[in-house]
């Protein structure tokens, strides 16, 4: 018998997934979201993400708007 594997992931790996482009689902709303100009959009609930790079230390900034 095998055992089960836990499907879960935690939000840093959502935000890495987000990156990369592998995940296009809001981690606010769930809608799709949109990837231009080096930020990811949420056009349901109009929240953002972008990457900066500070030498080898990658930021991740998450800005939600409450309405």
């Amino acid at each position: 018998m095998t055992t089960v594997a836990p499907i879960h992931r935690t939000l840093e790996q959502e935000l890495q997934a987000l990156l990369r482009s592998a995940s296009l689902e809001c981690l606010v709303c769930g809608e799709f979201v949109l990837h231009a100009a080096g930020m990811i959009t949420c056009p349901e609930c109009r929240s953002t993400l972008r990457a900066e790079s500070h030498s080898e230390i990658s930021q991740l900034h998450l800005e939600t708007q409450a309405g």
